[in-house]
């Protein structure tokens, strides 16, 4: 699994907005073959703060993923809505392996 962190700041006013656009992206990302989990988290002393927890199946998984409408149309609609830029992690899976056995 390749797993991707991507962290969000978000300006107050757009809060609302900004995560109905994330959970629409995320109902359609976990319905591509090569995502298996894609999680919206929002701080809870920091509502501001979101972080996207992106699970692939495979390195190149990431770059199809945004080459669809929706995460095309996600990325549009946010940037406005963004204190700053976003940022991101990337992670190899260690644990469980790809049989779940560790």
């Amino acid at each position: 699994m390749f797993i991707v962190h991507v962290f969000c700041h978000v300006k107050p006013e757009f809060v609302a907005q900004f995560k109905a656009a994330s959970m629409e992206n995320a109902r359609n990302s976990v319905q591509e073959p090569g995502i298996a989990r894609f999680d919206v988290c929002q701080q809870q002393d920091d509502p501001t703060r979101f972080v996207l927890v992106e699970v692939y199946r495979t390195p190149d998984d990431p770059a199809a993923h945004k080459q669809t409408a929706h995460y095309a149309a996600w990325a549009e609609a946010v940037t406005d809505w963004l204190a700053e830029s976003r940022s991101k992690i990337v992670y190899d899976n260690v644990f469980p392996d790809e049989q779940g056995w560790g």
